[in-house]
């Protein structure tokens, strides 16, 4: 026996082993010897191979088995994977600690017993597959066949994939087959439970063609010190690439394995005897000669195979390949970093407009002088608007990735899309002296866009070629027709991009860490918003630059219209004519500040206003008052906005009075409700000022209807 050696695979003279824990020989079945974590020794199976009588049974005592089926049941009980064996005409079985719980109340009976005697309720499928094993040397596959049993004393439905495989004898003939099978009945019942994708998803059990060739997992086969491949199976071929592997030794077939510590690994398994278990064990594979090496993942165990003196002979490779996995895990963990991140910038981007907010509130309240308020007011406007806008971009983001963001196209002239754009951006611009060179065609370009969203993706990009530039720096803003499409680039000399992050500033909360101390606030949304308006247009954004430090450049692509003949107006809404002169104004919203704030602004604006703070109140004051305009909050207790709306529409008095709904909820279907309910405009909280007071100075539009 080698040195350090702890068993052997088949049978040497004495059947005995010396245990060097002990002082004592352990009078362990050659079969059935140990390795680090005890072996097939400390199974159930194993000592029901050592209590057998096995002189009484078919296969006589196992001294005289072949050396075949030494072979199969050492695999066999020495595996965690379920496995048996059936020999002989009679189909004796023998299997592993694996098996057990799919015999259930069968087990011990079933050990050593004729297959058939224990099989005897689904023998009419798997008596024929034994017979097409045994006669014809035909390997089978069944994935997921449903069979009804009586295991534990009941009948149950129950699914197994399962191969058979011919094992064959001394003299060349089948003695025998080899089974690997796994339950899938669990699965199945889960995946019952699922919806189609994630039973799709799950059903990675795709397992066990035949022995080897179609086993689950990858499984390999080496033998002697060099580790010649003597078989290999199909999910190995496509793990390592399609080359040639059996007969050659293992890091002469991969040759790029040999610097990456397996070669260390499989000769200490080789000489110690011990098996080794890795997980998540990181590899680089060259799928063909001349490509480069690509990552993968794999759990995997190498497994000593001995020989008839117990010394190691080769080593049995079994194991899955986890790129996916842990591709996912990685993910989730950036997810998971971003999303933190990005919620310390929220609160960041929150927190920074609130101070200047709440302290020039302050003095507004504290100071006599009107200069000063003025100042305070202006500061007070200035940061809610701030905040408004981080407000709107996360709006626009969720109603893009819900498909609810609706473009409002109209034809325009690209140059007013470009002044608004650097109308928006100017200030920053001008703040760290930058030099701004536009570029347009010399004739008018007319798109069919949605100006509003065009304007603000040049601006973005506009603003973040201020923002990552050093003062005095020079940003150009050019377009060019060119095959049916609009180019309009945005060039600046700043600190530029390294190859890996030109697709990074596009993801959702994307901020590259070296540019975040010059970033200037923003959540990280800007680039994936104007990518994502951009492909709404049918166009695309892309980045590029030469690296760091030597500037970036943003390519934005549109389509052209069709001929010469674009259509002015598109989908733009209808402004309602202002009917002028003092009205008589019913406000209500249970928000005291909101509701104080929204009277004053309308009294200070020449108007007669009339305030409410429940739904019940609301209707009540119309019914008094009976105003012009009503502006309702959606959200009130007693009654809601809606069934406010609804009650004033129903009165004779009500069908000319402008109701206008102002709510924080602004999607479609939140317009179709507070138009059904009577509603003639829905404004969406914080809402303009300006757009408010042309509303309340309108003609109605919903007319009682």
């Amino acid at each position: 026996m080698a040195q350090g050696s702890k068993g052997a695979l088949f049978f040497d003279d004495t059947c005995t082993v010396r245990d060097s824990s002990t002082s004592t020989d352990s009078p362990l079945h050659p079969l059935l010897m140990a390795n680090a974590a005890g072996g097939a020794a400390a199974t159930q199976a194993g000592r029901l191979l050592l209590s057998t009588d096995w002189a009484a049974t078919a296969l006589g005592p196992m001294e005289q088995w072949p050396q075949a089926l030494r072979i199969a049941v050492s695999i066999c009980l020495n595996s965690r994977f379920p496995m048996f064996v059936w020999w002989g005409p009679e189909a004796i079985n023998i299997y592993n600690d694996a098996y057990v719980p799919i015999l259930g109340q069968r087990h011990p009976a079933a050990f050593g017993a004729p297959a058939q005697r224990t099989w005897s309720d689904i023998w009419d499928v798997v008596g024929l597959q034994r017979e097409a094993v045994m006669e014809r040397g035909e390997a089978t596959w069944n994935e997921r066949v449903l069979l009804v049993m009586e295991r534990n004393g009941f009948p149950e439905e129950t699914w197994f994939t399962w191969s058979y495989s011919p094992i064959y004898d001394d003299d060349g003939r089948i003695g025998g087959l080899f089974c690997a099978c796994t339950e899938e009945t669990g699965r199945v019942h889960a995946e019952r439970e699922r919806d189609r994708l994630m039973r799709a998803a799950q059903d990675t059990a795709r397992t066990l063609h035949t022995w080897f060739n179609n086993a689950p997992g990858f499984v390999a086969l080496l033998r002697g010190p060099d580790f010649v491949f003597e078989m290999v199976n199909q999910a190995y071929y496509q793990l390592v690439g399609h080359r040639r592997l059996e007969g050659l030794p293992a890091f002469d077939a991969l040759p790029e394995m040999r610097d990456q510590g397996y070669v260390e690994l499989l000769q200490r398994v080789y000489e110690t005897g011990e098996a080794f278990v890795g997980r998540a064990m990181r590899l680089e594979v060259q799928l063909t000669p001349d490509a480069p090496r690509v990552e993968r993942f794999v759990d995997f165990i190498y497994q000593p195979v001995r020989d008839a003196d117990g010394a190691v002979a080769g080593i049995f490779a079994q194991g899955h390949d986890v790129t996916e996995q842990v591709s996912a895990t990685l993910a989730l963990e950036d997810a998971n970093r971003r999303k933190d991140e990005f919620l310390a910038t929220l609160a960041h981007e929150l927190r920074n407009p609130l101070a200047p907010i709440r302290q020039a509130a302050l003095v507004a309240k504290a100071s006599p002088d009107a200069k000063r308020q003025r100042w305070a007011l202006d500061v007070i406007e200035r940061q809610v608007g701030h905040m408004a806008l981080l407000l709107d971009d996360l709006l626009d983001v969720s109603r893009i990735s819900r498909g609810k963001l609706e473009l409002r196209l109209a034809s325009v002239s690209l140059r007013s899309v470009a002044d608004a754009a650097v109308e928006t951006a100017w200030p920053l611009i001008e703040a760290k002296m930058h030099k701004l060179d536009v570029q347009l065609p010399a004739h008018a370009v007319q798109l069919q866009v949605d100006p509003v969203r065009i304007a603000q993706v040049l601006s973005n990009l506009l603003s973040n070629a201020a923002k990552y530039t050093d003062p005095g720096g020079t940003i150009t803003l050019a377009a060019e027709e060119r095959d049916g499409q609009l180019l309009v680039r945005v060039r600046d000399d700043g600190i530029g991009l390294s190859h890996e992050h030109l697709e990074e500033i596009f993801a959702i909360f994307s901020q590259v860490s070296s540019a975040r101390d010059r970033a200037q606030g923003g959540l990280g949304i800007g680039l994936a918003l104007s990518r994502a308006l951009v492909q709404l247009h049918g166009g695309s954004l892309e980045a590029a630059s030469e690296g760091p430090g030597r500037g970036s450049e943003f390519t934005m692509r549109l389509p052209l219209p069709q001929g010469s003949g674009a259509q002015a107006g598109g989908d733009k809404p209808a402004v309602p004519a202002p009917r002028g002169g003092r009205r008589r104004v019913l406000v209500a919203d249970d928000n005291v500040d909101a509701l104080g704030t929204m009277a004053t602004l309308l009294e200070l604006e020449g108007h007669e206003v009339h305030t409410a703070t429940d739904g019940e109140q609301a209707f009540e004051q119309a019914a008094a008052v009976q105003p012009d305009v009503a502006i309702l909050d959606i959200g009130m207790p007693g009654l809601t906005g809606h069934e406010v709306a609804a009650r004033i529409r129903a009165q004779p008095w009500g069908g000319g009075m402008v109701l206008i709904a102002l709510t924080g909820w602004g999607q479609a279907h939140d317009q179709e409700k507070a138009r059904a309910s009577g509603f003639d405009h829905h404004c969406t909280k914080p809402v303009e000022i300006d757009q408010l007071l042309a509303l309340v100075a309108s003609e109605p539009v919903a007319g009682g209807t």
